[in-house]
């Protein structure tokens, strides 16, 4: 299986070993911990394979206790909260080697008619997906070549991600900078039809650029690191539906950085300007010793 999308399904595809409790594969990677969006996403899964698939989820609040690790497997326990009339609440516990590394907390909700609606739209105007260059060509036209680890990471990637604003590389590039990104996403080929499987693979998605706004004022995003940063929380609310192998906006903005956190809010858009999912996310951001 080569498409990284593909893989990224395959991921997503849990194993059930008992009535309430699924297993997941954690792929060997160099990460110094399994990628959060992953266990993220392979968590609200495990969630929602224990429930009424006519109900999709509407929100999800979870913590990362422990950092897994690359290889193991993880094992999710869903505790089935309640099964309401109109609501069904979901507690999963991710477990490795004996330790709670994560939890989550899933809400969802059978479709009704609300009488109303609104929503802001996007806070600015941003080019078109197509016409802004891929992570890859802005790193080769900076470096003349992509890096050995970048191009193999290029290969894996599940999601074809466009910043649309030109990547930061200096100091002199991030002065003045605010603590703002937006990033163009879709996945990098089709991922079938299963509504459970796009808003999974959207989970596993947030996770990877939403701390860049807190970065910004501080670091170029593509230049040496001085800080290290993990998530600490993350929470989402789920609006309408969509697939996330079609463009999607992702304007993410960081009110605060203060004590060695950060705090980030990510709001997901279609093309049309359709307001999808809303986002929260903290950071620990601590100083890399020299």
């Amino acid at each position: 299986m080569t498409n990284p999308a593909e893989r990224l399904v395959d991921l997503l595809d849990l194993e059930q070993i008992e009535v309430n409790i699924f297993r997941g594969r954690s792929p060997q990677e160099s990460l110094q911990r399994v990628f959060g969006g992953q266990v993220a996403g392979q968590a609200l899964v495990a969630a929602g394979r224990t429930t009424d698939c006519e109900r999709p989820v509407h929100s999800l609040h979870a913590y990362f206790l422990r950092p897994g690790i690359p290889g193991v497997p993880i094992v999710y326990q869903v505790e089935r909260i309640r099964d309401g009339r109109s609501f069904t609440t979901r507690r999963v516990t991710a477990v490795q080697q004996g330790r709670t590394i994560f939890n989550l907390t899933a809400s969802f909700h059978k479709p009704e008619e609300g009488g109303f609606e609104h929503q802001l739209p996007p806070a600015r105007e941003v080019p078109d997906p197509e016409s802004l260059p891929t992570v890859a060509q802005e790193v080769k036209e900076h470096l003349g070549a992509l890096p050995e680890t970048l191009e193999r990471m290029a290969r894996r990637q599940p999601f074809d991600i466009r910043y649309a604003d030109p990547l930061r590389w200096t100091a002199e590039d991030i002065k003045g900078a605010e603590p703002r990104s937006a990033v163009w996403m879709r996945a990098v080929s089709p991922l079938g039809d299963d509504p459970l499987v796009h808003t999974c693979a959207l989970t596993y998605a947030s996770d990877m650029t939403l701390l860049d706004a807190v970065r910004l004022p501080i670091e170029p995003l593509w230049g040496p690191r001085g800080f290290d940063m993990a998530s600490l929380d993350h929470a989402m609310w789920f609006h309408r539906p969509f697939r996330a192998d079609e463009w999607f906006l992702y304007d993410q903005e960081s009110p605060i950085a203060v004590g060695g956190r950060g705090l980030a809010r990510g709001r997901i858009y279609d093309r049309h300007g359709r307001l999808l999912v809303s986002v929260v996310q903290e950071g620990l951001f601590r100083r890399l010793q020299p």
